[in-house]
């Protein structure tokens, strides 16, 4: 399983960086910055190349049958055109393959054959691909296709799938079905229940840099500079696709406009290297906001019920959490907003069970905090409703219900002080001026109210993540790995990681990113990719003292010495217990005539979570007003509290934190993928009609955190990508609730559902 550090197991000591931080916990200007605000930054359709094409798509109008009829002459004949690609001419393809924690090498969303016959699988399957000396010239043409269809029977209706739904045996990797206890004679007996149904929307991804990419062959040689957040995984899905080597394709991706789970292998990069072959130039695609709701997949429609049951004292006697997402066949993700209840509240007992439908849809995919914003939304509307019944403040009835270890497993957590957060944000949010009784707070037309709900998100490693480490003759470190940086500060807090680790000044310590030339990535993806990068860089440390230890020979203060006398500090090695021993890494190189010294080092099999229950939690605190007039809702504050171990880099994890709980207003009041169920087509396919939250939507947000360290991760850090955006939802519509007495349960919340509630 190769290097596991012992600290990370149960009984061990914690990883020294912990309290032996100097450049770690201080705030530090992301070191792409710069770039980025010169306009030096170079994104995936923005990488300079010549007898550049660009390519336009032409979507399927029906959501299952045949293409009957494609008449592309028109299109050929338009100025500008190079080829009209369509299933008669585009080369052979294999499957790619799907994103999986099995196999890191594999990048695929929707397993379907990509333009390889005349089948129509969903409604807006590119069944055209144009390529033109300009955009306006391949948009231009693209509308001169004309497709006809011989349609067939589809599955588009979500209410209806309910009736064919399948149960399968696991989520993600845990078991789906949960059944302890008696939850039915739970809810008879208790004191105070609530059992309600709980809707939210499909959502679409929409990143401020669409999907994107440049492509070229050097004969069977393919490149692609992508807009993605799996490099290693696109390269090697492409060469499975295309027939070729691993080796032979070469993806770059050193900036990206933001992933949140949309940015994989989808179909327009397929397209892309296809329609590039054909045409012997390179290839150029930005997707339009329309192309990117027809081909990008996004997060599932959901309707889950949820019962609570608990004594006049609020505790927990039972807990349902039952419900429906689409998960296709073809498809990769599970929405598994089961997985929340089960983790947050003791309960004595339990009966949780997800179903999964299938639609003749594109296939969903993963979406910031995906199962875990949606599900927190359902069971922190329900744990609100619960303590309205039985008259309990919102704070104290989960301050009843947290348990000490994980309700479920039993396993103990590797550190959890979700009410310190949720003491902390209290007491910032001003918790006490909430009024108990609902719709008792009016400024004219606007009432007021104040909601909270907790947030979590599991805690994730991924395996066989590298890094190399790379130490020159003037003692400068470099650190490269196949990493992702989706402005979250990859490369910012790597850099101060290694700086610590090595015991350099920050400005000796340079971070290479972005780029299948480097020791392989895993995705970025699910909070994962700090601890996963932080442990493949603390294992080559280890190797990297060795070497050193092997180079330096006999002649050195530190001869006869093993890897675990040692201690990186002052830019070089030295004894831990007799300092005086010590060399610099200049010194090593230079007597051994070398002039640089490279290790690699993996992150191996994440042992810790096996052991452990680990998760970041939060603590959102809501303060808004509602129009009596019309249904308004108008956010006025937002604080969050975080628990999610040690905080690396306060600069960038504020952002984090921030960008996720806007992300959840949207979800909460604005977001909505509006789906022709009699059609499959997606109506709300531009940023028009689709709403995103904009400035005015967006309150002062306040944001905190515990800093306490998990002794059971490299750093003490948890995840914070996700966390921001879960719980965010519920505590919107809890002071929706608190402010006008009406209980909403189907998101988006827009006025029309309040006025008529």
């Amino acid at each position: 399983m190769g290097y596991v550090p012992s600290s990370w197991l149960p009984g061990a000591t914690p990883d020294p960086l912990i309290d032996r931080r100097v450049t770690l916990g201080t705030q530090q200007s992301r070191v792409d910055g710069p770039d980025k605000v010169r306009g030096a930054a170079r994104f995936a359709a923005e990488m300079p190349i010549e007898r550049l094409l660009y390519a336009a798509f032409v979507h399927s109008t029906i959501a299952r049958g045949k293409i009957s009829g494609l008449d592309v002459a028109a299109a050929e004949a338009a100025p500008g055109v190079a080829l009209v690609m369509t299933y008669r001419n585009a080369p052979k393809m294999a499957l790619p393959p799907p994103i999986g924690l099995t196999n890191l090498k594999a990048a695929g969303n929707n397993i379907l054959p990509v333009m390889q016959d005349p089948e129509i699988r969903w409604n807006g399957q590119a069944v055209a691909v144009v390529l033109a000396e300009t955009q306006e010239q391949a948009d231009q043409a693209a509308s001169l296709v004309v497709a006809r269809y011989e349609a067939a029977a589809a599955r588009t209706h979500f209410t209806e799938a309910k009736a064919h739904a399948r149960t399968p045996d696991s989520l993600m990797i845990e078991k789906n079905r949960l059944k302890k206890g008696d939850v039915k004679a739970a809810l008879k007996a208790a004191a105070g229940s609530v059992d309600a149904v709980y809707r939210t929307p499909w959502h679409n991804h929409n990143p401020i840099e669409p999907n994107a990419a440049t492509i070229f062959w050097d004969g069977d040689r393919l490149t692609v500079h992508d807009a993605t957040q799996m490099l290693n995984g696109t390269a090697s899905s492409l060469a499975k696709v295309f027939g070729i080597k691993d080796s032979q394709v070469y993806v770059s991706s050193p900036f990206v406009g933001g992933g949140f789970g949309g940015k994989a292998l989808w179909d327009h990069q397929i397209l892309g290297a296809a329609a590039a072959k054909l045409a012997r130039r390179p290839v150029r695609i930005a997707l339009s906001r329309a192309s990117m709701h027809r081909l990008i997949g996004g997060r599932s429609q959901t309707e889950q019920r949820v019962a609570l049951s608990a004594d006049a004292d609020g505790k927990l006697t039972g807990l349902l959490h039952h419900g429906f997402s689409v998960k296709l066949p073809h498809g990769a993700c599970d929405e598994a907003f089961t997985l929340s209840g089960r983790s947050l509240y003791a309960s004595e007992s339990y009966d949780v069970v997800q179903h999964t439908l299938e639609l003749d849809v594109l296939a969903n995919t993963f979406m910031r905090g995906p199962g875990e914003a949606v599900g927190t939304y359902a069971i922190e509307s329900a744990m609100d409703e619960l303590a309205h019944d039985l008259g309990i403040d919102p704070v104290e009835i989960r301050r009843r219900n947290v348990g000490d270890h994980d309700p479920v497993t039993g396993a103990p957590h590797s550190q959890s002080d979700l009410m310190l957060a949720y003491d902390l944000g209290a007491e910032r949010f001003g918790w006490k001026r909430r009024a108990a009784k609902p719709r008792s707070v009016r400024d004219g037309e606007w009432l007021v109210g104040m909601g909270c709900a907790t947030g979590s998100f599991p805690y994730v490693r991924m395996p066989g993540m590298s890094a190399r480490i790379s130490i020159n003759g003037d003692g400068r470190a470099t650190v490269s790995s196949a990493a992702h940086e989706m402005g979250m500060g990859t490369a910012t807090v790597q850099r101060q990681h290694a700086a610590d680790r090595l015991g350099l000044p920050l400005e000796r310590v340079t971070v290479r990113i972005g780029d299948t030339s480097l020791p392989f990535g895993s995705f970025a993806g699910g909070s994962s990719q700090t601890a996963s990068l932080g442990a493949a860089i603390n294992a080559a440390s280890v190797k990297l003292a060795v070497e050193l230890l092997r180079v330096a020979g006999n002649d050195t203060p530190l001869a006869g010495l093993r890897q675990g006398d040692v201690e990186f500090a002052d830019g070089g090695l030295r004894k831990i217990d007799e300092p005086s021993r010590y060399e610099s890494f200049a010194s090593i190189l230079r007597r051994a005539a070398r002039s640089e010294i490279n290790v690699t080092g993996e992150s191996s099999a994440p042992l810790e979570m096996l052991k452990f229950s680990m998760h970041s939690r939060s603590a959102i605190f809501c303060e808004l007003r509602v129009s009596d007039v019309t249904g308004e809702v108008r956010l006025d504050r937002l604080v969050g509290s975080f628990d999610c171990g040690r905080i690396l880099n306060p600069k960038t994890a504020a952002s984090q934190f921030r960008g996720g709980m806007i992300m959840g207003i949207g979800m909460a009041l604005t977001e909505e993928t509006l789906l022709d169920e009699r059609t499959g087509r997606i109506m709300s396919a531009s940023m028009a009609d689709y709403h995103v939250p904009a400035h005015l939507d967006v309150p002062d947000i306040d944001v905190l955190w515990t800093d306490i360290p998990d002794p059971r991760t490299p750093m003490g850090a948890r995840g914070i990508g996700e966390i921001g955006i879960t719980g965010v939802a519920a505590a919107i519509a809890n002071a929706v609730f608190n402010a006008t007495g009406l209980r909403v349960r189907d998101l988006p919340l827009t006025p029309d559902k309040i006025l008529s509630n």
